[in-house]
């Protein structure tokens, strides 16, 4: 019994010390480093701000992302994460009924009105990942990510080449939501694991079996490549006759994201539905908030929670810039992920024009998460 009790008392020092050392995530900081407020539209920023804001009051019962956030001190409160979107357009108007520039892009505005909390990320998280991943560049970017700076990666929704009928080239659809799935709930739905939805693997909807047994309607047709890619971004953007269109993530047949491997070894699959523009976050399609290029991250909302207004800073043609941009999206490669965010660009046909377009933007960047002070 005493060498239980013994055992008992090692262990609990033992934990509560490395529990002790375990620096937060996230912790107030009085002297933020701003440097040039560049590469965002105060105009886009307070789209985003507003629809987040909606969708926050709209749907607070979305317990997986309406919440002040599950890894930060009581400072952080869903009140000041309403009220912080709430600023942002309020300023944006201010400004413009005066005919001035925007303060969003004054660093001293911002020293003034907000309150700062510097992010520190989960570099063990990320190394964990890092080991078993078969991708070589992946365990790279991973284990490079620095002690105080998150791994800051860009995507895109993908401009597609696509056809309205099946030919030798574009030869892969993009499916609607099958057709046993008409007129039923997402809560239903995930409950009725006979439907389609939750029978096949990607690999298998390559191979044919929805077209063969008729089960889903295409909406387009692209090549397999393209497929891949649309399935990782969750947007693809169509030019038809001159019109653009888009066509978003639907529901998918609940494959979870494997973080260690490819796009083309994920079994996870994808449905998708035309909207009217490019959409983040939302439980339901009718529900997603809509996005603009340069001010929506996506990141782990489940403990982050939504809404958030993030500050990123890093060194660009040698001087330092800082951008702005609210947590307005997630996907599966955010799951326990607190060491990254992922900023919304633009719309490209592939790597080679992204790649050329924001070359200049960093892989690793210093981060804040903002919060308006009290006052306001």
């Amino acid at each position: 019994m005493r060498f239980y009790l013994s055992w008992l008392v090692f262990f609990l020092v033992s934990f509560y010390s490395v529990a002790k050392d375990t620096p937060p995530f996230f912790r107030h900081d009085n002297s933020p480093e701003l440097g040039l407020m560049a590469n965002f539209k105060a105009s886009a920023l307070c789209e985003v701000a507003e629809g987040t804001h909606n969708y926050i009051q709209q749907f607070s019962d979305d317990k997986f992302a309406v919440h002040a956030g599950t890894v930060f001190d009581d400072e952080v409160t869903l009140t000041r994460v309403e009220k912080t979107l709430a600023f942002i357009c309020q300023t944006y108007r201010a400004d413009v009924r005066a005919k001035r520039n925007s303060r969003l892009h004054e660093p001293e505005f911002l020293r003034k009105h907000f309150d700062f909390y510097r992010w520190t990320p989960d570099r063990a998280t990320a190394q964990a990942i890092a080991k078993k991943s078969t991708n070589a560049v992946k365990s790279r970017m991973l284990n490079a990510i620095p002690q105080d700076k998150i791994f800051l990666t860009k995507y895109y929704t993908k401009l597609l080449k696509a056809s309205a009928v099946k030919t030798a080239e574009y030869n892969q659809a993009l499916y609607a939501l099958p057709y046993d799935e008409a007129g039923i709930s997402l809560a239903e739905a995930n409950k009725d694991l006979s439907l389609t939805r939750h029978q096949y693997t990607r690999q298998q909807v390559i191979a044919g079996v929805l077209e063969q047994n008729k089960l889903a309607k295409p909406l387009i047709w692209l090549t397999e490549e393209a497929l891949h890619d649309v399935l990782l971004q969750g947007t693809g953007v169509v030019e038809v006759n001159g019109v653009r269109r888009y066509f978003n993530v639907h529901r998918n047949n609940g494959v979870a994201y494997d973080y260690a491997i490819g796009k083309r070894e994920q079994a996870r699959y994808w449905y998708f539905a035309e909207v009217p523009s490019i959409m983040g976050y939302g439980e339901t399609l009718l529900s997603k908030i809509a996005l603009a290029p340069q001010v929506a991250f996506a990141g782990n909302v489940a403990q982050l929670g939504l809404g958030k207004l993030f500050m990123v800073s890093y060194q660009q043609q040698g001087q330092r810039v800082s951008r702005l941009g609210v947590l307005a999206d997630q996907g599966g490669a955010f799951d326990n992920n607190l060491f990254q965010l992922d900023l919304l660009v633009d719309s490209y046909y592939g790597w080679q024009d992204y790649h050329q377009a924001n070359k200049h933007l960093a892989d690793y960047a210093q981060a804040w998460l903002m919060l308006v002070k009290p006052a306001h």
